[in-house]
């Protein structure tokens, strides 16, 4: 076997984690250097954070420690049966690399996933091991996003989370139908038994001692998971009351949506065909309406007979189309419950209208200078001087919305 530079395994290795869906730094305790004595920082100016086109954070050194894996789950490039090139760092070489693209600027830390080799307990314990140099030896104090075995022990899974400031378990699969025909070496009831220990775990570090004593943190910035979306037929109503369940179930910062993309030698495992990228992000802006907006499932999903979300429109405005009777509504006088439901009204703006509104009445250039998107919003709402007239009602309005059809190349 021809031995690889690191130069090689980064190239292999940054490549594969490219499924893995990362976050920024957010949500952390802060960290930072202070006269010499550590290295990093995960706040402040020293954090900057960079957005490849898909939407996914790269402030991060992200990679798999190794893409070898002992698990063949159909929907992974790096399953067993795959005839990928494989690599595998060494501990020494991940804090390494770490520590050297920090100092260039390049990173603002890591974020860190891995195939299971040998077996679980035997990889996450690298994988703690790298945590370990870097606070301890490196004084590292950068941000660290660790993707957790969830078959692994519970006491280096709780090493982890006192060494990284993130944690994320894989449900992998919106149902756990889906998990036992796609991964079937993987146990959804241990995926949630795990995320439960974590969840436990970081409340009690909460919790101060009879001295009045904190524990020690524990994953600062939560947890989160990742769903693979388009390897089976879950409908989007399926994949977002899975999410709702997982929020509240287990207190998560995020789930995270992958879609699906068709890898050599799957079809035959795999025969359904993968939803376009525009479905990942519909879903993301689903997601918020009922993180953060006071909508419900079956208001974003229910009109729709397939139970998936329109891909031409975003979630908000297929409801208000849904539901144009409530329309148009008055930014001078309508409560703010109706007020997030006007599409291009995001929370800062329905603030800012709310917070106006109580000295003046707010007029149509307003609401621009407010951050508004009136492209969108102007057929559903009225204000001082402004009117939609039959606009809210007119047939054409989804038009004015939805991508204009393609010519498609017959060549």
């Amino acid at each position: 076997m021809v031995r690889q530079t690191v130069e090689q395994k980064l190239a292999i290795l940054s490549d594969a984690a490219k499924y893995d869906a990362s976050c920024a730094s957010s949500g952390s305790t802060r960290r930072d250097s202070r006269a010499g004595k550590s290295l990093g920082s995960n706040e402040g100016s020293g954090i900057c954070h960079a957005y490849a086109p898909d939407g996914r954070c790269i402030s991060l050194l992200k990679i798999l420690m190794t893409n070898f894996c002992i698990y063949d789950c159909s929907y992974c490039i790096n399953r067993s049966s795959s005839n990928v090139t494989r690599a595998r760092f060494s501990v020494d070489e991940v804090v390494r690399l770490t520590i050297e693209f920090y100092r260039r600027n390049y990173i603002e830390g890591l974020f860190l996933s891995s195939g299971i080799i040998r077996s679980p307990d035997a990889t996450m314990l690298d994988m703690v091991r790298i945590a370990r140099k870097l606070r301890h030896d490196e004084n590292f104090r950068g941000y660290i996003h660790l993707k957790t075995i969830p078959d692994a022990a519970p006491e280096l899974i709780e090493e982890a989370g006192l060494l990284a400031d993130r944690l994320s378990i894989n449900v992998e699969l919106p149902t756990d139908a889906s998990v036992r025909q796609y991964a079937p070496e993987k146990n959804p009831e241990q995926i949630r038994r795990a995320m439960a220990g974590v969840r436990l775990r970081k409340e009690i570090s909460k919790d101060r001692s009879h001295t009045g004593k904190r524990p020690a943190r524990f994953a600062p910035a939560g947890q989160s998971t990742q769903m693979i979306i388009g390897a089976d037929n879950a409908t989007d109503t399926t994949v977002l009351g899975q999410s709702t369940r997982l929020y509240s179930g287990y207190r998560l910062k995020r789930v995270y949506y992958s879609a699906f993309s068709p890898i050599p030698d799957a079809s035959a495992r795999l025969p359904l065909i993968s939803p376009p990228l525009q479905r990942e992000h519909r879903l993301y802006q689903a997601d918020w309406l009922l993180r953060f907006y006071g909508f419900d499932l079956e208001e974003i999903t229910g009109h729709r007979p397939d139970g998936n979300l329109d891909l031409e429109i975003d979630p908000k405005l297929a409801w208000a189309l849904a539901n144009r009777a409530l329309f148009p509504v008055s930014v001078n006088r309508a409560p703010r419950e109706l007020l997030l439901r006007v599409p291009g009204f995001g929370t800062k703006t329905v603030g800012r209208i709310l917070s106006t509104r109580r000295h003046r009445n707010i007029r149509y250039d307003d609401l621009i200078r407010m951050g508004a998107q009136m492209k969108k919003a102007r057929a559903f709402i009225e204000a001082a001087g402004w009117t939609p007239g039959q606009l809210t009602d007119s047939a054409g309005l989804r038009a004015r919305f939805a991508p204009p059809p393609e010519q498609l190349s017959l060549f």
